[in-house]
């Protein structure tokens, strides 16, 4: 399954990494890579969550994560 990872810098320079198709699932963070990962570690525990506690979720046999800010200006 592949996720999206999308990424907005705040005004005080921060970055956030949201995972749109797992609710909940955004992270703060110096740069756009400590936000991205900080947000697939936390996708990780939500589908780990989820699962344990048979909660629904879509079948997955694998999961990337694309990352999407090659193209964000970086202050």
């Amino acid at each position: 399954m592949n996720f999206d990872i999308e990424f907005k810098q705040e005004e005080d320079g921060r970055w956030i990494a949201e995972i749109p198709e797992i609710p909940g699932v955004l992270a703060y963070g110096v740069t756009p890579l400590q936000a991205g990962e900080k947000a697939k570690a936390l996708a990780l525990r939500v589908l780990a969550e989820r699962m344990e506690n048979e909660v629904s979720i879509p079948a997955i046999n694998y999961i990337e994560f694309a990352n999407h800010y090659g193209q964000l200006a970086v202050n």
